[in-house]
C-alpha cells in the first residue's frame, strides 16, 4: 500500500470539531498512513491522538501550528517532529496562550462595538478549554443569529481586515520558527498561497523564513487550482526547501479539506518526511 500523508489537520483541542481520537479513526478511514495533529498553539490532544494511532496502525507525528505575523500579515508555521518535553517549546505554547486570551478580549470588545454581544463567553463556550480562535466567535454568531452561517461570519466581521481580524500580539515569524528549531522540529511555512500576497512578497516571506532555520512550505494544502503546487514547488527549490502536505481539517462535510486529500506532492519537490530521520527511508 502506497503512504499516505497529512501533516496538517486539528482537532477540538484547537478549533476543530473531532475528538483527538475520531481525528485519527477518521484518518484511517480516509486512507491516511502517515499524520501530523497540528493544532493551534497547542500539544493538548498529541498523547490522546497517538494512544489511538497505535490502535488505528497510523504512524503518528508530533506536530504543532503556531499564529504569527510577518511584515503586517498573519502567518501560519507548522512545527513537525517536535519534541513536546522542549522547555523553549512549551514556553512558547504558554506565551501564545496568554496572547490568545488578550486577543479574544478584544475581538469581543469589537464585536460589542458591531453590536454582537456576550462575544467572549460564547466563544469560550467553543472552544471547551481548547484555544480561542476566530472559528468559535463565527460558530457562536450563528448560534445567536447574528449571521446566517460561518462563512459570512469571516465576511462580515472575521475575515482577513474586517474588524474582528486581530493579529496584535502574535511574535514575529522569525521567532517561531526558531522555538521549532529549537524543539528538533522542522519548521514549515503554512498555505502560503492564502496569504493573497503577490509572488514576489510571498517569494520574500519564503526567503526569510528560510533565513531564519525554515525546512520546508506546504506545497499541498488541501485541494488546490490547477497549477498551484507545482508553482509552489518552484519557490520551494528557489529557497532550498522542502515540499509538505496537508488537508488543513477542522470538520466533516468539507471535501476539499478532508482528512488525506493533498498526499501527492510533484516529483519536483523534496518531500518533507525525507527530513525526518524515522521516515527519510520512504
Amino acid at each position: 500500500m502506497m503512504p499516505v500523508y497529512d501533516f496538517h489537520c486539528h482537532s477540538d483541542q484547537s478549533d476543530g470539531a473531532l475528538s483527538p481520537e475520531a481525528l485519527v479513526s477518521r484518518a484511517k478511514e480516509f486512507g491516511v498512513t502517515h499524520l501530523a495533529l497540528t493544532d493551534h498553539d497547542s500539544i493538548a490532544g498529541l498523547a490522546r491522538a497517538q494512544a489511538q494511532a497505535i490502535i488505528e496502525r497510523v504512524h503518528m507525528i508530533s506536530g504543532i501550528e503556531f499564529s504569527s505575523q510577518w511584515a503586517g500579515c498573519g502567518v501560519h508555521v507548522v512545527g513537525l517532529n517536535i519534541d513536546t518535553t522542549s522547555k523553549p517549546l512549551l514556553d512558547a505554547i504558554a506565551q501564545q496562550a496568554r496572547v490568545r486570551v488578550d486577543r479574544a478580549a478584544l475581538i469581543a470588545e469589537k464585536l460589542h462595538k458591531a453590536g454582537i454581544e456576550g462575544a467572549l463567553e460564547g466563544a469560550e463556550a467553543y472552544a471547551k478549554g481548547g484555544a480561542i480562535g476566530r472559528p468559535h466567535f463565527a460558530q457562536y454568531m450563528v448560534e445567536v443569529g447574528a449571521v446566517a452561517n460561518m462563512a459570512q461570519a469571516f465576511k462580515r466581521h472575521l475575515g482577513a481586515g474586517k474588524i474582528g481580524d486581530v493579529k496584535s500580539g502574535w511574535p514575529e515569524t522569525e521567532e517561531v520558527v526558531e522555538w521549532i528549531v529549537e524543539a528538533g522540529g522542522i519548521a514549515v511555512l503554512a498555505h502560503p498561497a492564502k496569504y493573497k500576497m503577490t509572488r514576489s512578497k510571498l517569494c520574500r516571506l519564503t526567503e526569510s523564513f528560510a533565513e531564519a532555520g525554515g525546512g520546508a512550505i506546504e506545497v499541498l494544502s488541501g485541494k488546490q487550482p490547477v497549477g498551484l503546487a507545482e508553482n509552489l514547488a518552484k519557490i520551494a527549490n528557489q529557497f532550498n526547501l522542502a515540499g509538505s502536505c496537508g488537508s488543513d481539517f477542522h470538520t466533516p462535510g468539507q471535501p476539499w479539506q478532508e482528512l488525506g486529500c493533498a498526499s501527492t506532492l510533484p516529483s519536483t519537490v523534496q518531500p518533507v518526511w525525507k527530513l525526518i530521520p524515522h521516515l527519510s527511508s520512504l
